[in-house]
This record gives C-alpha cells, sequence and structure tokens, in this order.
C-alpha cells in the first residue's frame, strides 16, 4: 500500500507538469520570415567531394540542404547546415557544409563539407546516413560544442562533436555512450538543445544547480545532464519524483523507490488536438531568460486527432517555458504555433509542408532564426526582442 501510494504521487506530479496551461504572449511578436531573400542556402550542382568511405568523388550537396545549426564568430554569422547527396539506399547521405555571412542573410560556403562519415571509429554509427542536424553551443572556455544525430540506417543516435574553429571537429561518440553502464548506448535519441545564456550575440552553455542541462528527444522531449558537455546522463522519472516527493514533504521523511533507468523523464509531451499532436522536437539551444528557459520546439501535426488547420506531418515552430533553476519544471506553453509552412517553398519538397526550427543567434542587435524549408532549402526569419 504504500509503495503504490508512492507511485501515484508519482503519476500526479507528471501529470501536473505537463498540464500546463497553453497560452501565447509576447514571444516572438513581429517575427518575419526574409522571404525577399529566401532561401538562403539551397542546393548545389557542382560542389564536389571525395568521399573516403566511398572512395570516389561525389555531388556531396546536389539534392538537399536543410535544419541549420547557427553561432557567432568574428563577427560574422556561421551556420553548419545538413547535406544531402543522391549516392545510397538512404535517400542520400548526410554531411554538414559550413557557410559564413556578415549579415544574416548573403552566405559563401565552403566548397567541402566539414564534417561527415569517413573511416574512423565511429564509423559503425554514421554510415551510411550519414551526420545530420547539428546544433551548436559554445562553452566557458571558448570551445564549441556541436549535438548532431549520426545515423546508420537503422538507429539515430545523438552524438557529440567539439572545435575550436568550427572547421576541424573531434568526434567523442554517442552522447550517452557512457551513461548506466552503456545501457543507454544504442538508444534512439535526436536533438540536443543544450541550455545557454545568451553573452554578447554568442549562445554559451551554462550549469543550473552545478550541472549543464539538455532537451533531447524526437516524439516526446526529455533530458539530460552532463558536468562536462561531452557524457550526458539522461534524466529518469524516479530521478524526478523522488527529488520533488522529498520537497513537497519539506524532508519530514525519506523516498525510496526503485529505481528504473530505462523510464526516462518527459519535459514535454505531443498535445491531442493541436499542431503538435504527433510528435515534438526540439529546436535551437535553449535560452536561460529573466522569466524563465526558452526552448523553441518543432511539432509535427496528426491530421485525425491534432489541428485540423494543419495537413498530415506538418512540422510548426512553438515554445516552452521552464522554471530557470529547475529545467524539468513546465511554466508556460504556446497554444498556437508561431511559425508554420505557408510559401510553396516550405510546402513542397523532400517533405511537404516543413518548418523546421534549428538556429537562432543575435547579431547586430537583431536575432536571426533559420530553418529547413520542407528538408529542401535553408530559410531565415529575423525579430527585435526575445
Amino acid at each position: 500500500m504504500e509503495r503504490l501510494r508512492y507511485v501515484m504521487v508519482a503519476i500526479l506530479l507528471l501529470t501536473i507538469n505537463n498540464r500546463i496551461i497553453a497560452q501565447n504572449d509576447k514571444y516572438f511578436e513581429g517575427i518575419t520570415k526574409l522571404n525577399n531573400t529566401n532561401p538562403v542556402i539551397w542546393p548545389l550542382e557542382n560542389t564536389k567531394f571525395f568521399c573516403p568511405i566511398q572512395k570516389q568523388e561525389i555531388l556531396w550537396e546536389q539534392k538537399d540542404v536543410f535544419n541549420p545549426a547557427a553561432i557567432v564568430k568574428d563577427n560574422k554569422i556561421y551556420l553548419l547546415y545538413r547535406a544531402e547527396d543522391t549516392v545510397g539506399v538512404h535517400a542520400g547521405t548526410s554531411r554538414l557544409g559550413l557557410a559564413w555571412s556578415y549579415d544574416g542573410i548573403n552566405f559563401e560556403r565552403k566548397e567541402e563539407p566539414v564534417f561527415y562519415p569517413d573511416n574512423d571509429e565511429f564509423k559503425r554509427f554514421e554510415w551510411e546516413g550519414g551526420c545530420e542536424d547539428p546544433r551548436i553551443v559554445k562553452s566557458n572556455n571558448g570551445v564549441y560544442i556541436m549535438c548532431y544525430t549520426a545515423f546508420d540506417g537503422n538507429v539515430a543516435r545523438l552524438c557529440i562533436a567539439t572545435s575550436k574553429d568550427l572547421m576541424s571537429w573531434q568526434k567523442h561518440g554517442p552522447a550517452f555512450g557512457k551513461a548506466e553502464s552503456g545501457e543507454f548506448g544504442d538508444l534512439w535519441s535526436k536533438a540536443g538543445a543544450i541550455v545557454t545564456k545568451e553573452i554578447d550575440g554568442e549562445l554559451v552553455a551554462t550549469k543550473i544547480n552545478g550541472k549543464y542541462w539538455m532537451y533531447w528527444g524526437e516524439s516526446d522531449i526529455y533530458l539530460a545532464t552532463s558536468e562536462n558537455l561531452i557524457d550526458w546522463e539522461p534524466v529518469t522519472n524516479t530521478q524526478i519524483v523522488e527529488k520533488r516527493l522529498r520537497h513537497i514533504s519539506k524532508g519530514k521523511y525519506d523516498v525510496s523507490i526503485p529505481k528504473s533507468q530505462t523510464v526516462l523523464t518527459t519535459a514535454l509531451t505531443p498535445r491531442l488536438h493541436n499542431f503538435d499532436s504527433k510528435l515534438v522536437e526540439p529546436g535551437p539551444p535553449a535560452i536561460i531568460t529573466d522569466e524563465g528557459i526558452l526552448l523553441i520546439y518543432n511539432g509535427a501535426n496528426n491530421a485525425k486527432t491534432g489541428d485540423p488547420k494543419y495537413p498530415e506531418n506538418a512540422y510548426s515552430g512553438g515554445y516552452a517555458l521552464f522554471d530557470k533553476n529547475d529545467p524539468t519544471c513546465l511554466i508556460k506553453r504556446c497554444k498556437e504555433p508561431f511559425f508554420y509552412a505557408e510559401k510553396s517553398s516550405e510546402q513542397k519538397g523532400q517533405m511537404s509542408n516543413v518548418t523546421f526550427l534549428e538556429g537562432l543567434v543575435k547579431f547586430k542587435d537583431k536575432w536571426f532564426l533559420y530553418y529547413g524549408m520542407a528538408d529542401s532549402n535553408i530559410g531565415v526569419a529575423s525579430f527585435d526582442e526575445l
């Protein structure tokens, strides 16, 4: 009976955490897609790369370019963007290209990818699906931390790489590879949005209660913590339940709930009758604001159980706000998407009706939000205040 009481309290706490009143307010007012210049990056037919695995020259960004990470460096905006060729059984292998801009709109590109599957110890994670969907933050010591998805054709794994110049990268393997003696090594995992603060235009990874935090996942959004930004530990339900039960009891009793390392804590879940009814997935790195931790996320619609205003599988942009002292505690969540597919270039492509938000920077007193357009091109929107 005592064990049942703890379980019921745990379920209640987790239910309350996700049943926050949805609302729209000041966030992203005045956001404008720069449609006169979109797309800002598009596929190219003539850029060649000698693939070290295939041992042949390929047109590495011929098919599609999309889902970029963004970072400010040396008074320029840099994008690491996903590019696909037309070779292979997975609709093309993904590699990461590098582009830079002095105004956030007009970009130059490096002719060859800066990050790709190679004949290294990580080939088994990355070949032949490739390296996908990066997010980048800066560490306090000036090193750039990249979360990306390695796809071997069967399992997607959230991986970590580091760089000092955005050109040369050191791969560290799966983010959860060392967690719980490797229990999470083969966990399907994507989309790592590390919690940051905006400092002079740069998004810098910031500890909360002595740890770095990250939102991640593709279906529900989960949490993870780290001491070093490389090795991450997924947060489990029982860990959070124990902490909150101790808090509400004011230490009057000790809680002992058997720990299950395979039950992950959900920070955000899909909602019936909404634009995010099918799945939710983190967008750019999360940012600590005065009101809380702001997480931009991508939501997919299920036409039967979701919002009939949006097509089946349409990806739109929403946001959630979490307690800045407790990244597990949801404060508010948007009622409607603030970003969705409107133009034909967003509605037609490799994936129809997709605006996938992934890169966010503050540059010359303006915010730039970069996104994948129908998984085929890259667009940008801007706004003044976060």
